[in-house]
């Protein structure tokens, strides 16, 4: 990016709008993405044309799936900010960061967001969770204004470099969203545009589901993001307006987090784990569709008789047949086609189980075995999550992005706020905080991310009572303020005892 302003044009935004989806066209994205939603939610006979067929559907995608997103987000993720140096100011600005970002993971939903997210990597190969200040926000204090988050489709997030998957380093982003024609009208009369410019597109058919219903007039909203001397920019467009002017967000960091299940050298999409596995689900249903086919018209006999003797055959009970010649005669007889060949359900528990346990998910990790050996049994299911270690540490990483996105965007957005904050003392307090005096490269955070019970109030007691047993915590003041907050009534006052008991015993010592 030169360093002159760069101007926006609609048109120009478009077309950059248009090689993006033609990248995703090329690689078949906007084809995967559909078929991976409809066999997860097993709809996997769709455009098949056999009416006489039954259409069973055995969905092993969707368990296997399940598991993978039950095994990473079945722990909630904690993250903790701390400075590597130890002075007040770091100390102070770590703290306030830390429950900030608590109270944006709560109000935004992010709980929520990231599971939908590891939902969407895990069946459509990437996951992208897009962060937002919204300034109209009531806070119940001075200030106005909170952070959001949206989780984008990968389909609906073009890279300026589709080679690459590292987001801070892209030229551009684009961030594709779907308005009703009214909504789109009333934000460019909001920016003070002519919205007569704002008129519906074809684009429905690139995502899935928006073409069913052509009543709604959807309008394809571009929100283009780039860097510029430093800071990142934003505009808005359609297909013919620029709906907002370029803007400076004052941001560091792209406001944009993305993460892909498996990486696919040379791009920034990943592949899912329903891709490679559809081919096996569709040779199990088509096994079972088969076999109940063949079920339906040979497992009951069919009747064989002489129609020299008999004219007409009824299966009514209790109604006459009459016959030619002598009753007592075989003129009738059962006939009963060879049995259906047992290697078919054979074949369709091995395709089943082979593919479970190829990507990870076995009937131990399941829990699909009888629990005759229980230690047996857990640790065969530890060993089946080691291969999900990878992803766990991917989103591990997604998480730290987002938490770096967050502060970057409470520097740049907060301004002074009241937040509360704790003194050396212990004490907490109410004091206006300058979140726009954060440096992170200054303070030199790191952000540690992991399963929450790493940092469980439980967790914290134990260590502490085996710290202060052993006597490597000595003082009782600092046993009391290292636990966590709320667990001890009345700490500050416990503490000014504590302190003024230590001040006497130090007096008396000096006078001794």
């Amino acid at each position: 990016m030169s360093k002159s302003a760069y101007k926006a044009d609609a048109q120009a935004v478009w077309e950059e709008y248009a090689a993006g989806t033609a990248y995703n066209e090329s690689i078949g994205l906007y084809d995967t993405v559909r078929k991976n939603e409809n066999f997860f939610i097993g709809n996997q006979w769709e455009g098949v044309n056999a009416p006489d067929l039954e259409k069973p559907v055995i969905n092993v995608l969707k368990r296997c799936v399940s598991y993978f997103l039950a095994m990473l987000s079945s722990d909630a993720v904690a993250t903790e900010v701390t400075p590597f140096s130890g002075d007040p100011v770091s100390t102070l600005a770590a703290g306030v960061l830390s429950r900030e970002i608590g109270k944006v993971a709560e109000r935004a939903g992010l709980r929520e967001k990231l599971r939908d997210m590891l939902r969407n990597a895990c069946v459509d190969g990437d996951g992208c969770l897009y962060f937002y200040f919204d300034g109209g926000v009531e806070t119940g204090r001075a200030a106005r204004g909170e952070i959001r988050a949206d989780v984008l489709e990968n389909t609906k997030v073009l890279f300026g470099n589709p080679y690459v998957g590292d987001v801070q380093t892209q030229p551009y982003l684009i961030a594709v969203q779907r308005m009703l024609e009214e909504d789109a009208r009333a934000l460019a009369e909001e920016n003070g545009v002519d919205p007569d410019l704002v008129r519906p597109d074809d684009e429905d058919d690139r995502f899935a589901n928006e073409g069913l219903d052509r009543r709604n007039n959807l309008v394809t909203v571009l929100t283009r993001l780039w860097k510029e001397d430093g800071t990142v920019r934003c505009c808005r467009t359609v297909r013919d307006a620029v709906l907002m002017q370029p803007r400076d967000t004052g941001y560091t960091l792209y406001p944009l987090a993305y993460m892909s299940w498996e990486k696919i050298r040379s791009s920034y999409h990943g592949q899912a784990v329903i891709t490679g596995l559809i081919p096996n689900q569709i040779y199990i249903n088509r096994l079972w569709a088969m076999a109940m086919q063949y079920v339906k018209l040979c497992a009951f006999p069919t009747m064989l008789y002489d129609q020299t003797r008999i004219s007409r055959w009824t299966n009514r009970i209790g109604q006459a047949i009459g016959v030619r010649g002598n009753p007592n005669d075989a003129v009738a007889s059962a006939f009963r086609p060879g049995d259906m060949s047992a290697h078919v359900f054979q074949l369709v528990d091995r395709t089943m189980a082979y593919t479970k346990e190829c990507i990870g998910a076995s009937d131990a990790a399941l829990g699909n075995v009888n629990p005759v050996n229980t230690s047996a049994i857990i640790a065969v299911q530890k060993a089946n999550a080691v291969p999900l270690e990878l992803q766990r540490l991917t989103y591990f990483d997604f998480v730290e992005s987002c938490v770096r996105i967050l502060i970057d965007m409470m520097r740049a957005d907060y301004g002074v706020r009241t937040v509360r904050a704790e003194t050396e003392n212990g004490v907490r307090l109410d004091v206006d905080f300058d979140f726009g005096a954060i440096s992170p490269e200054s303070l030199e955070l790191r952000v540690d991310v992991g399963s929450s019970s790493y940092w469980s109030e439980l967790t914290q007691i134990q260590t502490l009572d085996n710290l202060y047993r052993l006597g490597i915590i000595k003082d009782a003041a600092t046993y009391i303020e290292s636990l966590p907050e709320g667990t001890v009534p009345n700490r500050e006052r416990i503490l000014g005892e504590l302190r003024q008991r230590q001040k006497t015993d130090t007096a008396a010592e000096a006078g001794v």
